[in-house]
């Protein structure tokens, strides 16, 4: 932290755990992710610090909006309940602080001159581009009646808007449960991801074999921990970049490997499809260009290219990544014909690219026409 970080003060008290966190250490973990250190004991400790970035302990908070705050000293969050402001959270300074944790504990009026940040339960304005979604913040009472609510909302708002269609469909309420069971347990994000890393390698020897449908269990097992691991680190409070460069790492890299091995095992095996080498390398070489082409996007307009308009966002539920892969080998394998599942998966492969160069050349043309681009997530 920096010499001009705020601290951070936690007002009230909370033993209702939420994901088997406490309130009051979920109000920690959320000041911490937003810039602020140390923890004052108290409003007048508070007071002599360059700034503080306060919030209640009894109300679940999306860590969004106090990010939100953290950036502007002078605002206040407020929610309206039946026609009365109850403010929950601020970033103020100097004599503003005992009289604004005054009022955010006790109702009473706050200082005039604070910037009022009021948040609607009803209007989903945040977007958030590392979650490919327009964030409908989570913000209410931290209760024994409420938890299971707050379960669900903050599990939502933990879960990435722009992905492929088995991630977004099929894995949500079972992800859920199995993150409920990760944080009972006491397990990290980072040894989820590692058991997901044990069965990337449990998976590609079992491809590599000819066993093809005992690699698949072990591959969709291996999807649904990826799944796991990043919604328990969110809503935990718990991601780091360590685990997110482990997590996102074994993603981009151990696909294409996956294929190789499944074409080793055909070879095993004695499975005969057309072309096999062909079918190699659009599979292996194929997955890494259609990386290198969103990873140009990226650096030419600054963001996804997944969530420029609507269609890129629904072609991304099918485009030839991992997921989408794997349910054409699974069908084509339930079918005895593994090889030409392969077969399928470059077919597929090679239009995901074509369509990838189309939309490259479509953003060009619209920038030229109309400037630089913007998610359509992103507009009001």
């Amino acid at each position: 932290m920096t010499e001009s970080s705020p601290c951070g003060l936690i007002l009230g008290h909370s033993d209702v755990a939420l994901w088997s966190i406490t309130g009051e250490e979920r109000a920690r973990r959320t000041l911490s992710k937003a810039g602020a250190a140390p923890l004052a004991a108290d409003a007048h400790i508070a007071a002599r610090m360059p700034s503080c970035l306060m919030m209640r302990a009894d109300w679940v908070i999306d860590p969004a909006l106090i990010g939100l705050l953290a950036k502007e000293e002078g605002t206040i969050l407020a929610i309206r309940i039946d026609g009365r402001l109850i403010p929950l959270a601020a970033h103020v300074a100097g004599a503003d602080v005992a009289a604004t944790a005054l009022a955010i504990m006790d109702s009473h009026p706050w200082p005039d001159h604070l910037r009022l940040i009021e948040h609607d339960p009803a209007v989903p304005f945040l977007y958030l581009a590392i979650l490919r979604k327009r964030l409908k913040p989570v913000v209410m009472p931290l209760t024994v009646e409420t938890v299971a609510e707050a379960e669900r909302a903050t599990f939502a708002g933990a879960y990435k808007g722009v992905t492929d269609l088995v991630t977004k469909y099929v894995w949500p309420v079972p992800a859920r449960w199995a993150t409920r069971w990760c944080a009972r347990a006491g397990l990290s994000p980072n040894a989820v991801t590692l058991a997901s890393l044990v069965l990337v390698f449990a998976a590609m020897a079992l491809f590599a074999e000819g066993w093809f449908l005992a690699g698949l269990v072990a591959a969709w097992i291996m999807t649904f921990l990826d799944t796991v691991d990043g919604k328990l680190a969110r809503v935990t409070l718990t991601s780091t970049r360590f685990g997110n460069v482990f997590d996102h790492g074994i993603d981009m890299i151990h696909p294409p490997f996956w294929w190789l091995a499944w074409h080793w095992g055909c070879l095993d095996a004695g499975v005969s499809y057309p072309w096999p080498e062909t079918t190699l390398a659009a599979t292996f070489a194929g997955y890494m260009v259609l990386r290198l082409l969103e990873g140009a996007f990226i650096l030419r307009h600054g963001f996804q290219m997944h969530v420029w308009r609507r269609f890129d966002s629904l072609f991304r539920l099918v485009v030839a990544r991992r997921n989408p892969n794997l349910i054409i080998l699974t069908t084509f394998t339930l079918l005895g014909q593994p090889g030409w599942g392969l077969l399928a998966v470059a077919v597929w492969t090679v239009v995901s690219i074509v369509i990838h160069i189309g939309q490259l050349i479509q953003a060009e043309r619209a920038v030229r026409g109309s400037g630089p681009l913007s998610s359509w997530l992103a507009q009001p």
